[in-house]
Protein backbone atom coordinates (compact mmCIF):
# COMPACT_ATOMS: atom_id res chain seq x y z
CA UNK A 1 0.00 0.00 0.00
CA UNK A 2 2.58 2.30 0.63
CA UNK A 3 4.72 1.67 -2.55
CA UNK A 4 0.71 2.54 -4.27
CA UNK A 5 0.81 5.81 -2.22
CA UNK A 6 4.04 6.88 -3.53
CA UNK A 7 3.63 6.26 -6.93
CA UNK A 8 0.14 8.52 -6.79
CA UNK A 9 1.86 11.14 -4.88
CA UNK A 10 4.31 10.76 -7.84
CA UNK A 11 2.17 11.15 -10.89
CA UNK A 12 0.12 13.95 -9.00
CA UNK A 13 3.47 15.87 -8.89
CA UNK A 14 4.70 15.39 -12.11
CA UNK A 15 1.30 16.02 -13.84
CA UNK A 16 0.43 19.54 -11.54
CA UNK A 17 4.63 20.67 -11.84
CA UNK A 18 4.51 20.50 -15.73
CA UNK A 19 0.86 22.98 -15.83
CA UNK A 20 1.55 26.78 -16.31
CA UNK A 21 -0.88 28.54 -13.45
CA UNK A 22 -3.09 30.78 -15.81
CA UNK A 23 -6.00 32.72 -14.58
CA UNK A 24 -9.00 30.52 -14.43
CA UNK A 25 -6.49 27.53 -14.49
CA UNK A 26 -6.95 26.10 -11.04
CA UNK A 27 -9.83 25.18 -8.29
CA UNK A 28 -9.60 24.52 -5.49
CA UNK A 29 -13.01 22.45 -3.54
CA UNK A 30 -14.90 20.75 -0.58
CA UNK A 31 -17.49 17.98 -1.36
CA UNK A 32 -20.17 19.20 0.67
CA UNK A 33 -21.53 15.13 1.00
CA UNK A 34 -18.46 14.07 3.06
CA UNK A 35 -18.21 17.21 5.01
CA UNK A 36 -21.41 16.29 6.07
CA UNK A 37 -20.66 13.38 7.30
CA UNK A 38 -17.76 14.57 9.41
CA UNK A 39 -15.09 13.48 6.59
CA UNK A 40 -13.75 16.72 5.95
CA UNK A 41 -12.58 16.75 2.24
CA UNK A 42 -10.18 19.06 0.00
CA UNK A 43 -9.73 19.02 -3.58
CA UNK A 44 -7.63 20.67 -6.40
CA UNK A 45 -8.64 20.88 -10.07
CA UNK A 46 -6.13 22.12 -12.80
CA UNK A 47 -6.80 22.99 -16.27
CA UNK A 48 -4.42 21.09 -18.60
CA UNK A 49 -5.71 21.52 -21.81
CA UNK A 50 -8.94 23.65 -23.17
CA UNK A 51 -11.38 21.04 -22.64
CA UNK A 52 -9.22 18.83 -19.76
CA UNK A 53 -8.49 18.78 -16.14
CA UNK A 54 -6.96 16.72 -13.25
CA UNK A 55 -8.36 16.52 -9.98
CA UNK A 56 -7.35 14.98 -7.22
CA UNK A 57 -9.77 15.13 -4.05
CA UNK A 58 -9.31 13.63 -0.92
CA UNK A 59 -10.43 13.25 2.59
CA UNK A 60 -9.85 12.34 5.73
CA UNK A 61 -12.02 10.74 9.11
CA UNK A 62 -9.51 10.33 12.23
CA UNK A 63 -11.60 10.03 14.85
CA UNK A 64 -14.14 7.93 16.65
CA UNK A 65 -17.59 9.37 18.17
CA UNK A 66 -19.90 8.10 20.91
CA UNK A 67 -17.58 4.14 20.75
CA UNK A 68 -18.66 3.92 16.79
CA UNK A 69 -15.44 3.80 14.32
CA UNK A 70 -15.32 5.34 11.04
CA UNK A 71 -11.63 5.99 10.75
CA UNK A 72 -10.66 6.28 7.01
CA UNK A 73 -8.57 8.66 4.43
CA UNK A 74 -9.54 8.28 1.02
CA UNK A 75 -7.87 10.41 -2.05
CA UNK A 76 -8.99 9.78 -5.63
CA UNK A 77 -7.41 11.50 -8.87
CA UNK A 78 -9.45 11.95 -11.90
CA UNK A 79 -8.69 13.39 -15.41
CA UNK A 80 -11.92 15.44 -16.76
CA UNK A 81 -13.07 15.84 -20.44
CA UNK A 82 -15.42 18.90 -20.48
CA UNK A 83 -18.21 19.30 -23.64
CA UNK A 84 -18.48 23.08 -23.67
CA UNK A 85 -14.60 24.86 -21.54
CA UNK A 86 -13.15 23.60 -18.71
CA UNK A 87 -14.88 23.94 -15.23
CA UNK A 88 -18.46 24.69 -16.23
CA UNK A 89 -21.27 22.53 -17.99
CA UNK A 90 -20.82 18.87 -18.24
CA UNK A 91 -17.84 16.38 -17.97
CA UNK A 92 -16.92 12.74 -18.18
CA UNK A 93 -14.28 11.34 -16.08
CA UNK A 94 -12.32 8.46 -15.41
CA UNK A 95 -11.46 8.52 -11.61
CA UNK A 96 -8.30 6.29 -9.69
CA UNK A 97 -9.38 5.53 -5.62
CA UNK A 98 -7.27 4.42 -2.55
CA UNK A 99 -7.08 4.39 0.81
CA UNK A 100 -6.96 3.11 4.34
CA UNK A 101 -10.35 2.15 6.54
CA UNK A 102 -11.15 0.83 10.17
CA UNK A 103 -14.28 0.70 10.42
CA UNK A 104 -16.80 -0.64 13.67
CA UNK A 105 -19.20 -0.78 15.80
CA UNK A 106 -22.06 1.06 13.08
CA UNK A 107 -25.57 -0.05 13.82
CA UNK A 108 -28.75 0.49 11.12
CA UNK A 109 -27.23 -1.05 8.28
CA UNK A 110 -28.12 -3.57 5.76
CA UNK A 111 -27.20 -4.94 2.86
CA UNK A 112 -26.52 -2.84 0.14
CA UNK A 113 -25.21 -3.74 -3.29
CA UNK A 114 -24.56 -7.28 -2.52
CA UNK A 115 -22.70 -6.66 1.04
CA UNK A 116 -23.48 -7.01 4.22
CA UNK A 117 -22.90 -4.25 6.28
CA UNK A 118 -25.27 -5.17 8.93
CA UNK A 119 -21.61 -6.89 10.49
CA UNK A 120 -20.70 -3.47 11.01
CA UNK A 121 -22.31 -3.49 14.21
CA UNK A 122 -20.97 -6.23 16.11
CA UNK A 123 -17.27 -6.15 14.04
CA UNK A 124 -14.47 -3.89 13.30
CA UNK A 125 -12.70 -4.23 9.60
CA UNK A 126 -9.43 -2.59 9.25
CA UNK A 127 -7.75 -2.46 5.80
CA UNK A 128 -6.84 -0.65 2.67
CA UNK A 129 -8.45 -0.88 -0.74
CA UNK A 130 -8.02 0.35 -4.50
CA UNK A 131 -10.15 1.10 -7.49
CA UNK A 132 -10.43 2.52 -10.06
CA UNK A 133 -14.10 3.98 -11.62
CA UNK A 134 -16.35 6.45 -14.92
CA UNK A 135 -17.96 9.38 -13.90
CA UNK A 136 -20.10 11.94 -14.92
CA UNK A 137 -21.00 15.67 -13.74
CA UNK A 138 -22.39 18.91 -14.19
CA UNK A 139 -20.87 22.18 -13.42
CA UNK A 140 -23.27 25.82 -12.22
CA UNK A 141 -21.52 28.70 -12.20
CA UNK A 142 -22.61 30.49 -9.33
CA UNK A 143 -20.47 33.86 -9.71
CA UNK A 144 -17.42 35.23 -10.98
CA UNK A 145 -14.74 32.71 -8.95
CA UNK A 146 -17.42 30.13 -7.26
CA UNK A 147 -18.77 27.15 -8.84
CA UNK A 148 -21.56 24.06 -7.31
CA UNK A 149 -20.45 21.22 -8.89
CA UNK A 150 -22.15 17.34 -9.34
CA UNK A 151 -20.58 14.36 -9.97
CA UNK A 152 -21.86 10.65 -9.44
CA UNK A 153 -19.51 8.11 -10.37
CA UNK A 154 -19.68 4.19 -10.76
CA UNK A 155 -16.14 1.53 -10.71
CA UNK A 156 -14.79 -1.15 -8.94
CA UNK A 157 -13.00 -1.26 -5.43
CA UNK A 158 -10.24 -4.09 -4.17
CA UNK A 159 -10.13 -4.54 -0.69
CA UNK A 160 -7.90 -5.98 1.64
CA UNK A 161 -9.01 -6.36 5.39
CA UNK A 162 -8.51 -7.86 8.94
CA UNK A 163 -11.94 -8.66 10.60
CA UNK A 164 -12.22 -8.07 14.48
CA UNK A 165 -15.44 -9.42 16.65
CA UNK A 166 -16.05 -5.96 17.86
CA UNK A 167 -14.85 -2.83 17.50
CA UNK A 168 -11.99 -2.58 20.13
CA UNK A 169 -11.47 -6.11 20.25
CA UNK A 170 -7.39 -7.26 19.35
CA UNK A 171 -7.55 -11.09 18.28
CA UNK A 172 -8.61 -11.29 14.49
CA UNK A 173 -11.09 -13.23 12.86
CA UNK A 174 -9.56 -13.07 9.52
CA UNK A 175 -6.56 -11.92 8.33
CA UNK A 176 -6.17 -10.40 4.91
CA UNK A 177 -9.81 -11.13 4.00
CA UNK A 178 -10.58 -10.26 0.37
CA UNK A 179 -13.38 -8.28 -1.36
CA UNK A 180 -14.34 -7.02 -4.80
CA UNK A 181 -17.07 -4.05 -4.63
CA UNK A 182 -18.95 -3.16 -8.00
CA UNK A 183 -21.15 0.29 -7.37
CA UNK A 184 -20.88 3.27 -6.42
CA UNK A 185 -17.66 4.83 -6.35
CA UNK A 186 -17.67 8.69 -6.25
CA UNK A 187 -21.01 10.95 -4.80
CA UNK A 188 -19.95 14.98 -4.89
CA UNK A 189 -21.65 18.04 -4.00
CA UNK A 190 -18.68 20.46 -4.40
CA UNK A 191 -18.32 23.93 -3.40
CA UNK A 192 -15.84 25.06 -5.68
CA UNK A 193 -13.61 28.60 -6.17
CA UNK A 194 -11.80 29.14 -9.21
CA UNK A 195 -8.60 31.40 -9.45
Amino acid sequence: MKKFTKILAMLTFAAFSSVTMEAQQVGIKTNLLYDATASPSLGVEVGVAPKWTLDVSGSLNGWDVNGHKWKHWMVQPEARYWFCERFQGNFVAVHAIGGQFNFGNIGGLKNFLGNNLSELKDHRYQGWGVGAGIAYGHTWILAKHWNLEAEIGFGWIYTRFDKFPCAECGSKELDNAVHNYVGPTKAAVNLVYIF
